[in-house]
């Protein structure tokens, strides 16, 4: 078999997300990071395991769970939906403080109607969802260091928190996740950038 490369930018975690399904499948693949403009019209994550045959079994056999967890990956990348994490990230101020409010109130929706009291997003084992919102158990935390306010904790949402913990934990993901030093100093600098360019 052919091996398979995935090309993906650091520290983006559309790259993480097929990188995770691929050792979940055991198929071995190179990661290889590539700058600037380099990527051009990247696959949809769905397209991207399709292609290589991957959906099985991350995908839920029953069909009406199968068509929710598609509703939640398509959920997640929303750019609407994601704006408030986006701007509680790249914004200070009052509009930091709305968009922690905003925020907050997807996590509470992504807590209640899609994780409840399940492990995983996908039951007993990691499924499409779960690799889907990884980006959240791989970078999150870092973002609040950053920007120095706490929004995902274990009082407010227990089973986001308990779901990053057994996410993290999976040896899988474990082993494949982005240096906490480095994503740190990396994000820094773009909250820094976007900072500077709104006062200028």
């Amino acid at each position: 078999m052919e091996e398979v490369k995935v090309l993906g930018s650091w520290p983006s975690p559309y790259g993480y997300r097929v990188q995770w399904a691929l050792e979940l499948k055991g198929v071995e693949s190179q990661f290889l990071f590539i700058t600037g403009n380099q990527l051009q019209n990247p696959l949809s994550f769905l397209s991207t395991l399709r292609r290589h045959g991957l959906t099985k079994p991350l995908l839920p056999k029953d069909p009406y769970e199968r068509a929710m967890a598609r509703f939640w990956i398509n959920f997640v990348d929303d750019k609407d939906k994601a704006a408030p994490f986006v701007s509680f990230f790249i914004t200070a101020g009052e509009e930091h403080k709305k968009a922690a409010k905003e925020a907050k109130e997807l996590l509470k929706m992504l807590e209640e109607q899609a994780l409840g009291e399940k492990k995983y997003f996908g039951g007993e084992e990691i499924g499409i969802v779960d690799l889907a919102m990884g980006w959240m158990a791989a970078s999150f935390g870092v973002i609040e260091e950053i920007v120095d306010a706490k929004i995902l904790d274990a009082e407010s949402f227990p089973r986001l928190h308990a779901w990053i913990h057994n996410f993290r934990a999976h040896p899988v993901i474990k082993n494949n996740l982005p240096d906490h030093d480095r994503l740190f100093v990396s994000y820094s600098k773009k909250r820094e950038m976007f900072l500077a360019s709104t006062t200028t």
